[in-house]
């Protein structure tokens, strides 16, 4: 019993120093605005007016891809704009609904009643809110930089290319199944059940769309920068419509208009299974979403921190992503995450603080009140179209040029996280990206470059020639540079085997001051090498041993095994003279002294 309450307090000491040393702000944004001016707010508003602009049309295309009611991204656009920059690192990001986590929830929730995705979806966004808040103050966010740029092309390309094909249905007029065990998951399916339903084809609804298209390239072409394009085709084309409709008897979908009774507040609600059945059914869909918002908003902001010299706190940021989707949980509103079209034109637009965020989202809210009731004005077809616009311009050719090109180990990657994107679950198919991307990385990472050094006359340590003797032929120093975790354990105790089989060979010098990530396995690796040499009469001697290094060999007690008069400790005034020690204790261990050794010191600035 003593020894458990040990445990307890020293797990809890471990634990409070390490919040302690990484601790994250509650409020970062109450020390944003040093020296802001009036000129300063003006700029703010202005910028978020301007996305405001692009976030209220887009968070209703971004419901549609969710197939959820649009006043649910709608209301994630306002509120996570507004709550966000309370507690997020980053001044320019905007979050809200994306393209890809919008798709990813209408995968996971494709078998899932309407109903059913209104009754979860509250509890969803809970679980993902709390898995990104515990995320961020256990620094978890500064994982995400081990994920592959390959693996984002390639799932955003694929996320893009399922969107269009999602949407051919109401861009066409076909009425999807109504059943959920029917409803398309995957690319093919989505495609199959296009193709099923192409004799009900709509022929207004591709000429409105033609219409949308059209109107999209011209005004993208001429006034994309000063105008918000997205908003203007959205207003004209649903005016055009009620044009036809009134005049030329046109009937097309449109959505549900809503009222201030849609938008009230509301808990997350229990399933009739009970909150333990709920959180097996929707913790892993809340883990996938809470992985691809925290990927895209860690990208966002560090390119965004970039561009104006801003130091990026990817936790923080997740911290702030967390927030907001903790109230969209609560305000009625859907998975939320950092936004690349809306971030981008938050920055151009001059944003200066945090405040033009919220400003966006108050922008937003109010058009979301003074315009619900009207959007039974707006076509599906019409929306369908914007979102294939959108979905287009996600695909960036450079970036998808540049990950095919730079080595096979990306395109590998990118090839294999796009085609599993198009034929397996979202959620399956980044992970699986991810994966292979990390065992690529662990295959290139476990390959420790061990080079056979000698001294020159000159007493300077150089690689030994392939066709020149060894000065001591008994002696080989092998100089081991890189990573000796568990994936390079193998390789390094083969390669080190097959040098020992020179017959004239007595004592291997290891020269360990460029190794690094020593684990138990590549410790065991040693320990078997020393005692399989020592089977052969043979010796090991380790040189220029880092501190971290040695602490690894000791607290495992391999320093017993091999010797501690056989290791020589790194000394970083003078790199090559643990090596030097190293052979004359070898000369010793031979019993001779065929060679002076001789070595280069090259003083520093002291001496």
């Amino acid at each position: 019993m003593r020894r458990f309450r040990w445990f307890l307090r020293r797990l809890a000491t471990e634990a409070r120093g390490f919040l302690r040393e990484n601790a994250i702000d509650p409020l970062p944004i109450r020390r944003g605005f040093r020296g802001y001016r009036p000129a300063n707010l003006r700029a703010d508003a202005g910028a978020g007016l301007n996305v405001a602009l692009l976030s209220f049309p887009q968070g209703m295309a971004y419901a549609a891809i969710a197939d959820l009611p649009i006043q649910y991204g709608v209301v994630s656009s306002a509120v996570a704009a507004i709550v966000a920059p309370l507690f997020a690192g980053s001044r320019h990001t905007i979050l809200g609904p994306t393209n890809a986590t919008a798709f990813l929830l209408f995968a996971q929730f494709a078998a899932f009643s309407a109903p059913d995705r209104l009754l979860y979806l509250p509890m969803l966004v809970l679980f993902t809110g709390l898995l990104l808040v515990l995320g961020a103050f256990f620094r978890v966010a500064e994982l995400v930089q081990y994920v592959s740029r390959s693996v984002i092309v390639g799932y955003i390309t694929a996320a893009a290319v399922l969107i269009i094909a999602n949407q051919l249905s109401p861009l066409l007029g076909i009425e999807r199944s109504a059943q959920p065990s029917d409803a398309p998951k995957t690319f093919f399916t989505i495609l199959q059940a296009t193709f099923a339903g192409i004799e009900r084809v709509n022929w207004q609804s591709v000429a409105l769309a033609a219409a949308t298209f059209a109107l999209w390239l011209v005004l993208s072409g001429r006034v994309r920068r000063k105008l918000p394009v997205f908003a203007i085709v959205l207003v004209a084309m649903s005016g055009l419509y009620a044009i036809l409709h009134r005049f030329a008897g046109w009937e097309l979908d449109t959505f549900d208009s809503f009222t201030l009774a849609d938008l009230a507040p509301r808990l997350p609600e229990v399933g009739p299974r009970g909150f333990f059945s709920d959180v097996s059914r929707l913790i892993g869909i809340a883990f996938s979403i809470a992985f691809l918002a925290a990927l895209e908003n860690s990208v966002m902001s560090k390119t965004l921190a970039s561009k104006v010299g801003d130091r990026p706190n990817v936790n923080q940021d997740m911290l702030g992503l967390g927030m907001a989707n903790l109230a969209c949980a609560f305000t009625g509103g859907m998975p939320a995450s950092g936004s690349l079209t809306r971030s981008a034109l938050n920055f151009a637009s001059g944003a200066v603080s945090r405040l033009a965020g919220i400003f966006g989202g108050l922008f937003c809210l109010a058009g979301l009140l003074l315009l619900g009731g009207h959007m039974g004005l707006v076509p599906k077809p019409v929306l369908a179209m914007l979102v294939v616009c959108i979905a287009l311009s996600v695909v960036n050719r450079h970036h998808l040029r540049i990950s095919l090109a730079a080595t096979p180990a990306d395109a590998a990657v990118l090839a294999t996280t796009f085609v599993a994107s198009l034929l397996l679950p979202l959620n399956v198919a980044i992970f699986l990206g991810v994966g292979i991307s990390i065992m690529l990385y662990l295959r290139a990472a476990s390959r420790p470059h061990l080079v056979e050094y000698e001294f020159s006359e000159q007493g300077e340590l150089r690689e030994a020639g392939e066709k020149r003797a060894r000065p001591i032929p008994a002696i080989s120093i092998v100089h081991v540079e890189g990573d000796l975790f568990f994936g390079a354990a193998e390789i390094f105790r083969t390669q080190i085997q097959k040098t020992s089989l020179d017959p004239d060979l007595k004592i291997i010098i290891l020269r360990l001051k460029n190794a690094r990530h020593l684990d138990a396995t590549s410790v065991v690796a040693l320990e078997e090498l020393v005692h399989f040499l020592r089977d052969h009469d043979r010796h090991v001697i380790i040189s220029g041993a880092t501190k971290d290094v040695y602490r690894v060999l000791k607290n495992a007690g391999s320093v017993e095994v091999v010797g501690r008069e056989n290791i020589f400790l790194h000394h970083p005034r003078n790199p090559n003279l643990s090596t030097r020690q190293a052979l004359l204790h070898a000369q010793s261990l031979l019993g001779t002294k065929e060679a002076d050794i001789r070595i280069f010191y090259e003083k520093g600035p002291e001496g």
